[in-house]
């Protein structure tokens, strides 16, 4: 599998694709018109280790439902990365068994080291 998941409307998510090299050869997702399903999150979580590291902490909806305020468990974080897309750090992008998440320079200096080595 090579995917990104992302969102057509972040102004990163497009900076960050137009970033990576031509030949990527990547199959795109938008999460918000096509939601992620349970099966690709649960795919998400078996290669990060844990929900918490694929949700955003970012996400108006955390501040706005006071979340930080409450200890949330991974059912929790799941929960609410299904519930609504923006609680998916993003651009997600799986190559294979790897996987890269968010937008960090470091994360994203990985992704493209990784896509230019192949």
């Amino acid at each position: 599998m090579r995917k990104i998941y992302y969102l057509a409307s972040c102004d990163t998510c497009r900076k960050i694709i137009k970033s990576l090299p031509s030949n990527a050869n990547l199959e795109f997702h938008d999460i918000r018109q096509n939601p992620i399903t349970v099966e690709e999150l649960e795919f998400m979580h078996q290669l990060s280790g844990s929900y918490e590291a694929l949700f955003s902490k970012k996400a108006q909806l955390y501040k706005e439902k006071g979340l930080k305020n409450i200890a949330l468990s991974e059912e929790d974080y799941k929960k609410f990365i299904l519930e609504h897309y923006t609680f998916l750090s993003r651009p997600v992008v799986i190559l294979e068994n790897e996987i890269f998440i968010g937008n960090t320079q470091p994360n994203i200096l990985k992704l493209q080291k990784a896509l230019s080595n192949e």
